[in-house]
């Protein structure tokens, strides 16, 4: 899907139909979804054959080989997902046809339909400054609906305080499964890194998905430029040519630390940007979901 083609969908005001067109598109030819059933305890592997349930394929052997294997279990459950939205100001950024807070509600707009249309519970909350709204995982397809309508009324704005919403989430979720961030992360990683070990050690998997503008990655060409925080208006005229190096430097710095961090607590971190396919992201997903079960 072009982001042309996105972004007039979600200015239609569509962001039912927009997820619907990215999942179903995402997952063309698949009767099952492989969310659906996951185990409580695996048995082994064997090849695919024609008829077996596709519920079952193994993506990170997928992933890895190019190949379909079928998982079997002995016993199964389904999924319980949160979706943890960052709305604070600094997602309104974008250089190109998205910015970060579109990207990032289509994103979860996709997940919530993907989980939901496999009667698996999930849930969502959204935050800024503190955590505005929760609602609880449920596996009916009309809350879902309730979900992609609220985050369709949704602007961005406030400052971000990351670390004490992932705490404010982690006091509130009553049922153990999958808590999905999606934030930019322009904070200080220190507390964040402590929410995340909050929940993580409530007993929840995490998944990171660190949102990004190109621009964010290598700055834009040109020479003279002023940059304004969208979160408290301060502003900087900067000559980009004699920062450029050294930017590019931190900011690589910053995304590695997430990984080593992330790696060492045992939660997912995958950097997303605004310029890329979402059903890649999707698939990526999939394949890292495969590795906890």
């Amino acid at each position: 899907m072009s982001q042309i083609i996105a972004e007039q969908i979600l200015h239609l005001g569509n962001l039912h139909f927009l997820a619907k067109t990215v999942v179903e598109g995402f997952m063309l030819g698949f009767h099952q979804s492989p969310f659906h059933g996951f185990s409580v305890e695996f048995s082994q592997h064997r090849p695919y054959q024609p008829g077996d349930d596709l519920r079952h394929i193994d993506w990170k052997v997928y992933g890895r080989s190019d190949r379909y294997y079928i998982r079997q279990y002995q016993e199964e459950t389904n999924l319980t997902g949160t979706i943890l939205l960052d709305m604070s100001a600094s997602m309104a950024y974008g250089s190109g046809k998205l910015s970060k807070f579109d990207f990032a509600r289509i994103l979860a707009a996709s997940l919530i339909y993907l989980l939901t249309k496999q009667n698996d519970a999930v849930g969502l909350a959204l935050f800024h400054s503190k955590v505005e709204k929760i609602f609880p995982p449920k596996a009916v397809i009309s809350y879902a609906y309730s979900m992609l309508a609220e985050m369709q009324r949704l602007t961005p704005g406030g400052e971000s305080e990351l670390a004490d919403a992932l705490h404010g989430v982690a006091d509130n979720l009553k049922r153990k499964g999958l808590a999905i961030l999606i934030s930019d992360l322009w904070c200080d990683p220190e507390p964040v890194f402590e929410g995340l070990k909050h929940l993580h050690f409530a007993g929840h998997d995490c998944l990171v998905l660190h949102v990004l503008d190109p621009d964010e990655i290598q700055l834009p060409k040109g020479r003279q430029f002023r940059f304004i925080d969208l979160e408290n208006e301060e502003s900087l005229h900067l000559d980009i040519r004699q920062i450029q190096e050294s930017y590019s430097e931190k900011v690589r710095l910053f995304i590695d630390r997430y990984y080593r961090v992330c790696g060492d607590m045992g939660v997912d971190y995958l950097p997303v940007y605004t310029n890329q396919d979402l059903r890649l992201i999707l698939r990526e997903y999939l394949i890292r979901r495969s590795r906890h079960f």
